[in-house]
């Protein structure tokens, strides 16, 4: 698996809280071993583009795009990102 963390993605992260980003350093290493691990809630979006999310805590999402064994990172924040993703 290659995870591809993009620019937006890079942008939002750095605007987390220290505590968020650390959470979210936790989620995507279990990301790295199952997407579809159990705290991370991974589904699909009901988008054309084919987007999909999946949970840092409660409040947070990140939201990626799966090409192949490439895996784009593309927004992370508030329940809201999924507005935008």
């Amino acid at each position: 698996m290659i995870i591809i963390r993009s620019d937006s993605f890079l942008k939002d992260f750095k605007k987390l809280p220290k505590h968020l980003r650390k959470q979210t350093e936790k989620q995507l290493k279990l990301f790295v071993q199952d997407q579809y691990y159990p705290s991370l809630q991974t589904h699909k979006m009901n988008d054309s583009r084919n987007i999909w999310e999946a949970r840092v805590t409660d409040s947070y999402r990140f939201t990626f795009q799966q090409k192949g064994g490439v895996y784009i990172l593309r927004h992370i924040g508030a329940h809201d990102i999924l507005k935008n993703p």
